[in-house]
């Protein structure tokens, strides 16, 4: 075995910290490219998820075969490769044609770009630590696994705070090149270096046999990194639905995720299993409690915090066990694989099975129950192949201070406990039921797909039906026939644009462009004589629109749906004319970036009349979004004016924010003076354009 001298020590530290923060900083930049071509949807950033994960599954498969000494030249020639082929920022040809469903259209997008270049950088940190390994003793490789993970992390936090308010895309993306040519030459070296080294021979200094893995144990290294990669895009998906789609939400998750991988593989000693179990219960407890849908628990202050602490106790468990039960580094590769194929199946699970199978977002309950379930399956069968002495052996499974659980069912009685976690864990089950199961069967119909899950219900007391996405009403209508003309929440006759359209109909016929369908509520205000042309991404929405109810059946003016990205059909088609466009298009609580850049209000004003007025619906419990719309409109030379109501519930009024952007409203529609409230203007916010954009200053926390 030769030795490693610390200089070399360091090229293999610094070509494994290099490629994992180039994995994962090329992720929400990848993302934020490509959310504008998809609506905005947070299924983009699930669906990148997914690829990312099926990629390292394949990466580190790769680095498993290649550990085995089998043509390690196949190497060189992927590295070089990787270097000519890829191609970071898409071309406009993946831009979608229609409204389908676009997993598919993502998958190969992101195989065509960075597929080549992600599937080099996944495999080099499982094959450096086998080289490494090789070469110096076996147990230290685990330690540069904790070093990948931190570098992964600081790229994760490092985006929305540092990269993305500093860096437009495209120098994010020539930054991210230079870093990998310069990773794919460290590792190229160190590949000549390895490749003198014996296939056979290796040498291992522990003091235990090196006996290969039980099937128990590789089972319980898939199913933990299952469970917690599953937790990971359960509660992505669910704060992004009911928040936002920004890269923040999306890092935040995933960040505390890499953190409890930092934590359990640096040292054991940050793990105590008595502490994190008992912290486990009161996790599952508490997210448990912020997403039953029968509490209106809406501040950011508390949602946040509660879904991310409990996902780092969660992962700090599975992955706790899991840093437990690690082998030896001959075995390493394999560990590797079985993690990674782990995480692939989470993310299988909730990316593609359960928008499949469920018609609403039952996932995340289902997982705080089944998870819970698997560790407790999991502790038992440790305590019985502890009590029948098929034990794995002591170096795979360390021995700490407060180990907790199984230290203590060694000598006390077992049954007991596990039946008080069982009956925790069915009580958790039931309340989680019975919650779901109450909202759930409310609903008049359930619909679920890629854009996200809508639930339509009646509420006879009030005598409405509503479409609701997430958390988020996207409108309702009178069950009365002679009411359901009437427009109702965020349209009706008290709200900014309520005001424009009566006063609008008051000077005749008119031709109104509305992004974003939802119920057809703005079709309540057109008239024989008028028409209006509906933007709308999401085709289940339109079949919604048409048999649930009935605005656009009722609707005498000349009517239009369009399918497909608003944005992208606008830019195809010739000038509208529109007098009013209406801009509201809602991705749970939020509305997508892309609709907000100085490229996309140079698309509206083209399809608007010379006094043509942009309308955007502003209305957002986490992001003042009216800020950026006045700087985009007085860098185009326009008035803006936020046009604010009261809340009035008896007539189904929502109150709801509108800001109007045109040339003189004030003149020609004199209520505004009246109505208008002041746009508070954010300091040193620069326009949006389609490469740069920075939430982070929206954001009322």
């Amino acid at each position: 075995m030769t030795a490693v001298s610390p200089k070399n020590r360091a090229v293999y530290a610094l070509s494994i910290f290099l490629s994992a923060f180039l994995l994962f900083e090329v992720q929400p930049l990848v993302a934020k490219e490509i959310l504008p071509w998809f609506g905005g949807s947070a299924g983009v950033w699930t669906t990148c998820m997914l690829f990312f994960q099926l990629l390292l599954l394949g990466g580190y498969a790769y680095a498993h075969w290649l550990s085995r000494g089998r043509h390690r030249w196949v190497h060189a020639l992927v590295l070089v490769a990787s270097v000519l082929m890829f191609r970071i920022i898409p071309t406009d040809w993946w831009k979608p044609p229609d409204g389908q469903d676009p997993v598919w259209r993502i998958l190969c997008l992101l195989t065509a770009t960075v597929g080549l270049p992600y599937f080099t950088l996944a495999s080099t940190s499982p094959l450096l630590q086998n080289w490494y390994a090789r070469q110096h003793r076996a147990g230290m490789p685990y330690r540069f696994f904790a070093l990948s993970n931190f570098a992964s992390m600081l790229a994760l936090l490092s985006y929305p705070i540092v990269v993305e308010p500093r860096m437009r895309l495209h120098t994010q993306a020539w930054v991210w090149s230079v870093g990998f040519l310069i990773c794919a030459a460290l590792n190229y070296a160190l590949f000549r270096q390895s490749a003198v080294l014996s296939v056979h021979g290796y040498e291992d200094r522990t003091a235990t046999p090196d006996a290969p893995p039980r099937k128990h144990q590789r089972v319980i290294w898939v199913l933990l990194p299952a469970c917690a990669s599953a937790l990971l895009l359960a509660v992505t998906n669910h704060i992004t639905q009911n928040i936002a789609a920004i890269p923040l939400l999306w890092i935040l998750p995933l960040g505390v995720y890499l953190l409890s991988f930092i934590l359990s593989f640096e040292d054991m000693h940050w793990y105590r299993r008595r502490t994190f179990l008992a912290l486990f219960a009161v996790a599952l407890g508490g997210m448990g409690y912020a997403a039953d849908p029968r509490l209106e628990v809406d501040d950011i202050r508390v949602l946040v915090p509660v879904y991310i602490g409990g996902l780092f106790i969660c992962c700090m468990v599975c992955h706790g066990e899991l840093a437990r039960r690690k082998p030896s580094a001959r075995w390493l590769t394999s560990f590797y694989l079985m993690v990674a194929l782990g995480g692939a199946i989470g993310g299988l699970f909730v990316a593609v099975l359960a928008p499949a199978v469920f018609p609403a977002l039952v996932e995340f309950p289902l997982l705080l129950l089944a998870t819970p379930a698997a560790i407790l399956w999991m502790l038992c069968s440790d305590h019985r192949i502890s009590q029948t002495g098929l034990a794995a052996p002591q170096a795979a499974m360390p021995k700490q201070r407060g180990m907790g659980v199984i230290t203590a069912l060694s000598g006390a009685p077992f049954w007991p406990l596990w039946i008080l976690s069982l009956v925790g864990v069915v009580g958790l089950g039931g309340y989680l039921a019975r919650g779901e199961w109450a909202d759930l069967s409310e609903a008049r119909l359930l619909s679920r797909n890629f854009y996200g899950a809508l639930r339509v219900e009646d509420d006879q007391e009030l005598g409405v039906r509503e479409l609701a996405h997430g958390t988020i009403s996207h409108g309702e209508q009178y069950l009365n026939p002679a009411k359901r003309r009437r427009p109702l929440t965020y349209y009706a006759a008290g709200t900014g644009i309520g005001l424009l359209m009566a006063d609008l109909q008051k000077k005749g016929a008119f031709r109104l462009g509305v992004i974003g369908l939802g119920t057809g509520s703005m079709a309540a205000w057109g008239r024989a004589g008028d028409a209006i042309r509906f933007y709308e991404i999401n085709a289940r929405v339109l079949d919604i629109a048409r048999t649930q109810f009935t605005f656009l059946a009722d609707c005498a003016s000349h009517l239009e749906v369009v399918l497909g990205d608003a944005r992208l059909s606008l830019e195809r088609e010739p000038a509208q004319q529109f007098d009013v466009l209406v801009v509201d298009a809602f991705s749970g609580d939020s509305i997508p970036v892309h609709l907000l850049t100085h490229e996309a209000f140079g698309i509206y004003f083209h399809h608007l009349k010379p006094d043509g007025i942009l309308a955007v619906h502003v209305s957002n419990s986490y992001l003042d979004l009216a800020a950026p719309v006045a700087a985009l409109a007085r860098q185009l030379g326009r008035e803006a004016h936020l046009i604010l109501n009261e809340e009035d519930l008896k007539t189904r009024t929502f109150s709801a924010d509108w800001v109007l952007v045109g040339d003189n409203e004030s003149e020609r529609f004199p209520w505004i003076k009246d109505k208008e409230s002041e746009i508070e203007l954010r300091p040193g916010l620069r326009i949006w354009t389609d490469d740069f954009s920075n939430l982070w200053q929206l954001l009322n926390l």
